[in-house]
Order: C-alpha cells, then sequence, then structure tokens
C-alpha cells in the first residue's frame, strides 16, 4: 500500500528554550525593545516604503495583499521598521508497568460523547479575529510583548458583537495547553500555536536606535509572529467545537489579565517535565509500532508522512527563494547608485540624462523585487510554515491513539494475568483469596471494555477530524496559490511598465 502513497513535509516541531526567564513572560516577551515602530507591508500607494515611529506596531494582515498597482503592502521595511507522565512502553511485554486511571478513562469517555453532541458545522455564524498593535511592556529582562485580539461576531454565545482585550504571547500558548488537554484524548486535530523562539526575542532585546540592522530584524520576527498568531486564532475559530470553548471564549472576549501560564516556562518544574514527556513521546513514537488493523489509518499514515516531506522540501525552495529575490533586490539598489554617480560625470547630455533615467529605473525595480520577496515569505512561505506544523498535530492526534490503544492492550493483559491468578487459587482450593481475585477480573474486565470503547471513539472522530482538514487543506490552498500568484503577476506588469518607460530615453541616446 506503501507504494501508492504521496511521499512526506518541512521543519522539526520542537523549539526548545534554554532561558526560563524568557520563557517566564513569553519566551519571547522578555526581549523588548525594537516594536515600536510601523509595519512594512502597509497598504500604502507609494513606492517609498513605511516611515514613522510609533508606540504600538499597527495591524498587517495577509488578507490586505495587494489588489491594486502599489508595492508598499508587500515593500521591505526602512531600516528600524517592521517588515511585512514520561513516554508510553517502548514494548509490549512492558505495558505492566503502565498504570490505568479508571477515572481519569471514564471522564475522557464521557466528555467524547458529550462532544458527539456538539453539531459539527455551524451555519450562518461569523467568528472574525484580528491580532494587532504589538507594542512592548517593561524594559530589560523582565519585558515582554503584548498584542490586541479583536474579535466580530453575530454569534449568541459572546456577550457583545465587537471587542477586544489585551494578551501576550504566553496566554495564547496557555489557551493552546488548555485545549490539548481537553479535546486531544478524543482525537482532535488541536491548531498548533506559534512555535517559542529564544533566537528572535534575543534580537528584539538587543536592537536600538542605534542598530538599524537588528532593530529591522526584530520588527521583522514581531510581525511575522503577529501573523501567525492571528493564523492561530482563526483556524482555532473556524473549528466547530474548539470555536465554542469555554476557555477559547474567555481568551476573547474577558477583559481582564488572564491568569500566567507559568506551564509555558521551558525550564519551570511543569516546564522541566514537559521536557522530558516529550523526549519519551519521540522515543515511544519510534520504538513502537502497533499492529494496525485499520486500513485507513495505515493508509492515511502513510500520506500524511508523504505529505509532511513535500511541505518541508517546498518550504525550504521559498525560503531560499525569498533570500534570493532578497539579495538581487540589494544589488539592484546597489547598481542604481553607481550608475547615478556615473551619470553626474557624463559630459554628454544625452547619455548623462539615460543614465540618470536608468538608475532610477533600477531604484523603481528595486522596490518591485523586495515586494516579491515578501510576497514569497508572507503569502507563500507562511502558509507552508503553518501546514508543517498542522501536519505535525496530526500526527501528534495519530499518536495519542496509539497511546489509547497501549492501554488497552495493558488492561488486556492485565485480564489474562488476573483470570490465570484465579484459576490457580481456585485448583489451590484458596477459598478466602478466591473472592478478592474474581473481584479484581471483574473490574480488569470492565478496564478492557472502556479502554476498547475509547479506542473505538478516537478512531472514529479521528477520521472525521482528518476528513475535514482535508477539505479545508484543498480550499485554502486554491485560496492562498491564487492570490499570491495574482500578486506574482502585479510585480512583473510594474517590472514590464518600468522598462518600457526607460526605453525611449535609451534610444535618444546620440
Amino acid at each position: 500500500m506503501a507504494e501508492n502513497k504521496e511521499p512526506p513535509p518541512l521543519f522539526d516541531d520542537l523549539d526548545i528554550n534554554t532561558n526560563n526567564e524568557l520563557d517566564d513572560d513569553d519566551d519571547e516577551d522578555i526581549f523588548a525593545s525594537a516594536i515600536q515602530e510601523q509595519n512594512p507591508l502597509s497598504t500604502s500607494n507609494s513606492y517609498n516604503g513605511v516611515s514613522g515611529i510609533q508606540a504600538e506596531l499597527p495591524k498587517l494582515s495577509l488578507r490586505d495583499a495587494p489588489e491594486d498597482t502599489s508595492y508598499s503592502t508587500v515593500s521591505s521595511p526602512a531600516p528600524g521598521q517592521l517588515s511585512s507522565p514520561l513516554g508510553m512502553p517502548n514494548d509490549i511485554n512492558d505495558l505492566h508497568e503502565v498504570q490505568i486511571n479508571d477515572d481519569s478513562l471514564s471522564q475522557s469517555l464521557k466528555q467524547s460523547q458529550s462532544l458527539e453532541e456538539v453539531p459539527t458545522e455551524i451555519s450562518d455564524t461569523m467568528l472574525k479575529i484580528t491580532v494587532t498593535s504589538p507594542a512592548k511592556i517593561g524594559e530589560g529582562m523582565g519585558a515582554y510583548v503584548v498584542y490586541r485580539v479583536e474579535t466580530k461576531t453575530n454569534m449568541p454565545i459572546f456577550k457583545k458583537r465587537n471587542f477586544s482585550v489585551i494578551r501576550r504571547f504566553s496566554d495564547f500558548l496557555g489557551l493552546h495547553d488548555k485545549l490539548i488537554e481537553k479535546y486531544l484524548r478524543n482525537g482532535r486535530i488541536i491548531p498548533p500555536a506559534p512555535e517559542k523562539s529564544v533566537i528572535g526575542m534575543t534580537k528584539i532585546k538587543m536592537s536600538g536606535d542605534k542598530n538599524q540592522e537588528q532593530n529591522s530584524s526584530s520588527t521583522d520576527f514581531i510581525e511575522r509572529r503577529r501573523a501567525a498568531l492571528e493564523r492561530y486564532l482563526n483556524r482555532t475559530a473556524s473549528h466547530p467545537v474548539l470555536s465554542v470553548d469555554p476557555d477559547f471564549r474567555e481568551f476573547l472576549e474577558a477583559d481582564m489579565e488572564l491568569p500566567k501560564a507559568t506551564s509555558t516556562s521551558a525550564l519551570s518544574g511543569a516546564g522541566v517535565m514537559r521536557l522530558f514527556n516529550k523526549v519519551g513521546e519521540t522515543v515511544n513514537k519510534i520504538t513502537y509500532k502497533m499492529d494496525e488493523s485499520d486500513s485507513w489509518f495505515e493508509e492515511k499514515t502513510s500520506q500524511i508522512d508523504s505529505l509532511d516531506t513535500q511541505l518541508r522540501a517546498l518550504h525550504s525552495a521559498v525560503e531560499t527563494l525569498t533570500n534570493q529575490r532578497q539579495e538581487l533586490a540589494s544589488f539592484t539598489g546597489a547598481s542604481a547608485k553607481s550608475i547615478a554617480v556615473l551619470g553626474h560625470g557624463e559630459v554628454g547630455v544625452s547619455l548623462g540624462r539615460a543614465l540618470a533615467q536608468l538608475a532610477e529605473t533600477l531604484e523603481k525595480v528595486e522596490v518591485v523585487r523586495r515586494a516579491q520577496s515578501n510576497s514569497d515569505l508572507y503569502q507563500f512561505g507562511e502558509m507552508l510554515r503553518d501546514y508543517v506544523a498542522l501536519i505535525g498535530a496530526i500526527k501528534d492526534v495519530f499518536h495519542e491513539r496509539v497511546k489509547v490503544f497501549q492501554n488497552w492492550q495493558h488492561a488486556q493483559m492485565m485480564l489474562n494475568k488476573k483470570r490465570e491468578q484465579k484459576a490457580r487459587l481456585e485448583q489451590a482450593g484458596r477459598s478466602d483469596k478466591t473472592t478478592q481475585a474474581a473481584t479484581e477480573v471483574i473490574e480488569w474486565e470492565s478496564k478492557v471494555e472502556r479502554g476498547q470503547e475509547e479506542f473505538d471513539n478516537i478512531s472514529k472522530m479521528i477520521k472525521k477530524e482528518v476528513e475535514r482538514f482535508e477539505i479545508l487543506r484543498v480550499e485554502d490552498f486554491k485560496k492562498q496559490l491564487t492570490e499570491y500568484l495574482e500578486t506574482m503577476l502585479q510585480h512583473q506588469n510594474h517590472l514590464i511598465k518600468h522598462w518600457e518607460s526607460f526605453l525611449p530615453e535609451a534610444r535618444a541616446v546620440g
């Protein structure tokens, strides 16, 4: 069956932070400094890029991709401005080491059944979320970045139709952890939150007015994170179950500071345990192979791996393309300056004028090249990055099903042991312990039934979630690629116009 599968995706999920203070304040938030500037992807109609410095960074959304003839929507910014319980057993023989929690299992089953009652589609509803105005709070190592989360909706479960709140990065991670805890065990695909980045926030801390290069890099990082947070919230909002979750609603409309999500800190007690758990989970994924009896899962696992490999390769290629366009834009700008100097020293009037016109044309071409580079990054590259993370979320829910299967098999193994123990006691005439053994057999029979029921439920839910994901993925890819290609076509048309306007001047050289 694997022969018919598509190939596999793009980068590793684990980004381990090594600074405790960074994580305590968003991982990114502790470093602060270069966020007081304006966005690179503004919707101005001029070629002059972005200018001005503000206390807060204005909203920039890829949904506002240029449909006019301007480039500043995707043009590069001026210096200092913003651009656009440890793993499960590794062998089935070790399953006896796993302890089954009756209450937890029952609760999970009840929650799974109750979630089935939630309608899978919500018609005629609107829930649109934008993340705007990144701003630094505090100074030094205690500084962090906050974002304004604005919501527009017609859903009756919300108290207002329009509202906004201030949230920090750790709040987003805390929300994601809550959703994972509640829904992953039931087979729901939870949209992944943006990863932490010590390097990105270190750049923000080190950037300042005197270091324009670092300042531009840090503001670009903030903009990419802002856009990623916005996409994360809207993906969550589009899910028929997650969108009505109490924690999600509180995150959107509770106009107060949320309790600090200390579990998001890498080096806190919870963070260290989470790191060990991830290592254990990774080892378990590698070493434990489930005997798959459902051909659908066997097929989908191969397809997901193939898609993962393809997306990762494509994302890498797009990153290379982006860097090359940026270099091309820089070289074009350098050429324009050199030609302008050459034109000033030219004795011939017509040739000097032609060289000056050529320098001006190359300056315009530089702007277009930077616009193309930003389109590659923000409209195409970031979409691919999102889907690599989404594929990781699908793999996580597939692995959760394996863990449920392991618990079920452990219960079955323990039931067999208890039955054998009961039979030996009966043969030995130990009536004093036979009753207790019979009770234990009944208990493990119940655990086996619940384990099988939970396994069947999560398998059923995963199939529904993957089917929904595939439908949305096709629609989303079509929309995003269409917008990207339209923008590329606009860029090429502008390049043609620039060179056509220069051609008469070149021909006029006598």
